[in-house]
């Protein structure tokens, strides 16, 4: 009974989240549309993997995994996630001294950036565009690096071990 009404409850909030945000997002220009990635530095990145695979059956390479889902707006496209534990000795989340980075999914990174420059939020690289997508970095107010990905999901999608089953 426990774990009905726990997932349940996962199914709810998800649901009026997922509300919530297209009424908000309709009113306005799009900015975050989703979690891009999760980053975080540990000591031993193939020992991470391998646990995290052996463990909770994560399918990595040696970037991570990557999760593949469905959109909301149009379930017959597919989005990805990407998960990848780096070297503690990283300089990647640099100018951050933080131990984890996000990639956030943007629509229009080309306009967020103006809209961020002129809000005098910190850019600390220039546009880098590649075949699945757009990205660059911005720091936040407590000095949290953040990557930030127009996405091309469908060049993302043929990368191989893109989709995680």
């Amino acid at each position: 009974m426990k774990k009905i009404l726990i997932t349940a409850g996962f199914v709810a909030s998800f649901a009026l989240g997922w509300a919530f945000n297209s009424v908000k997002q309709n009113s306005a220009m799009k900015k975050v549309t989703g979690i891009g990635g999760i980053f975080f530095k540990c000591k031993d990145p193939k020992k991470q993997r391998d646990w995290y695979s052996k463990n909770l059956g994560l399918n990595t390479d040696k970037y991570g995994t990557v999760f593949a889902w469905h959109q909301g707006a149009d379930s017959t496209k597919n989005g990805y996630t990407q998960w990848s534990p780096f070297s503690e000795k990283t300089k990647y989340f640099e100018p951050s001294t933080k131990e984890f980075m996000i990639n956030y999914r943007v629509a229009n990174l080309e306009e967020l950036v103006k809209q961020l420059r002129a809000d005098s939020v910190t850019i600390t690289d220039k546009m880098e565009v590649v075949s699945y997508g757009k990205f660059i970095h911005i720091m936040d107010p407590e000095g949290n690096k953040i990557e930030l990905w127009e996405p091309n999901d469908v060049e993302y999608g043929k990368i191989p071990g893109s989709i995680t089953k």
